[in-house]
């Protein structure tokens, strides 16, 4: 069953000097303010696109990591993951790394890195990133 998910941004101003809110429509969990200078310097209590698609990335993969295990016959006790998601100005977006830790019980190293390296690659939101470096750091916790 096909799912769309709505968000919207309202701007006012130039890129450099203005700002806008994007608000989480579909969930209703609220409205960020987003600037320029989130997107390319300190936050300073705003997001950015790329913090978003950071969070997306994280989300996604977790998910995606846990359905795996599942298929491999393992149950995770706790997947912790982080996406730092690159924005050069003039270029775009370059690159997003997923850093993930993990306590599983009763699996091997070599059965952890394979699946989450398949993980990474199946995850429907790095699909949607295929034209960026995506990195992944794995650590089994035990």
């Amino acid at each position: 069953m096909a799912a769309t998910r709505t968000a919207h941004t309202v701007w006012n101003g130039d890129l450099i000097t203005g700002s806008g809110q994007t608000t989480l429509d579909s969930s209703g969990l609220g409205t960020f303010d987003v600037t320029w200078k989130a997107r390319t310097e300190a936050a300073e209590g705003k997001t950015s696109p790329e913090e978003l698609i950071a969070a997306a990335h994280a989300s996604c993969f977790s998910m995606a990591f846990s359905h795996a295990l599942a298929g491999a016959g393992h149950a995770p006790e706790e997947i912790n993951t982080k996406a730092d998601v690159t924005f050069v100005p003039g270029t775009g977006i370059t690159g997003s790394h997923l850093t993930m830790s993990a306590r599983i019980p009763g699996i091997t190293e070599e059965e952890f890195q394979k699946i989450a390296d398949e993980a990474k690659v199946g995850c429907p939101v790095s699909g949607a990133l295929a034209s960026i470096d995506i990195t992944l750091d794995a650590t089994l916790q035990s």
